[in-house]
């Protein structure tokens, strides 16, 4: 049923299979970086339950459906950082951030009324496994290239530790896999989480992007953009 919607006219009907969602209010915003003692990987909620889930990826692709419009079917997103690339990311991240969206810990107005489309912990674990399946691709959106070697200096002193030398992250961390993501998208992020306003940020990269100026961003993320992880990649 999801297939035949999509095919029926793209967003419209994508429109179609999220409108109860749509009629429905966001969720209360649940406390997070602005809060004393929050913990951003806290072991709870339906996040975890999807967590212990083994998920189906042959299910997951038909869950992914509706998803495709924004992202893709291959999952690659958009260059102009619109819509994030979502093409082998971890499937903790992906639960994560979905969970996080639907609880209203991470604020999402687009995304949420999708988020919601999906009926319970397992969809999510199995939405996610499939994403985690496709390719990254390599033909990603880069920033204009000028500030490289500040930005590989920045990323070698305070973000390889987590994300790794090829950008591919830290499953079991919930460190996202920065390969193949979009510069526009990533620019986006960063700045919120250095200004407050990613509220299911993680208080060590708030701490360590605070003190970044714009054009420290700029470069760092240009650098991010450029990153490959020749395991999850399309040649």
């Amino acid at each position: 049923m999801r297939g035949i919607l999509i095919a029926a006219g793209g967003l419209a009907a994508v429109g179609l299979v999220a409108g109860t969602a749509w009629a429905q209010p966001p969720p209360p915003k649940k406390a997070g970086i602005e809060k004393e003692g929050y913990v951003w990987n806290a072991q709870e909620g339906e996040k975890m339950e999807a967590l212990e889930l083994k998920g189906d990826s042959v299910n997951g692709e038909e869950a992914y459906e509706v998803c495709s419009a924004c992202h893709l079917p291959s999952g690659a997103g958009r260059p102009d950082g619109t819509f994030p690339q979502l093409a082998g990311q971890h499937s903790t991240v992906l639960i994560k951030q979905m969970a996080d969206i639907r609880e209203g810990l991470r604020d999402n107005p687009i995304m949420y009324p999708f988020a919601k489309t999906l009926i319970d912990p397992q969809e999510l674990a199995d939405v996610s496994a499939y994403i985690q399946t496709l390719p990254i691709p390599r033909d990603n959106g880069r920033g204009a290239g000028t500030n490289l070697e500040h930005g590989k200096k920045l990323y070698d002193d305070n973000c390889v530790e987590c994300h790794g030398d090829f950008g591919e992250g830290d499953a079991e961390k919930f460190y996202p896999v920065l390969a193949g993501q979009h510069y526009k998208y990533m620019l986006r992020q960063i700045t919120d989480i250095r200004d407050g306003r990613r509220r299911n940020a993680n208080p060590e990269m708030v701490e360590v992007v605070k003190k970044y100026t714009d054009e420290d961003l700029d470069a760092v993320v240009d650098y991010m953009s450029r990153l490959e992880w020749p395991e999850r990649q399309t040649k």
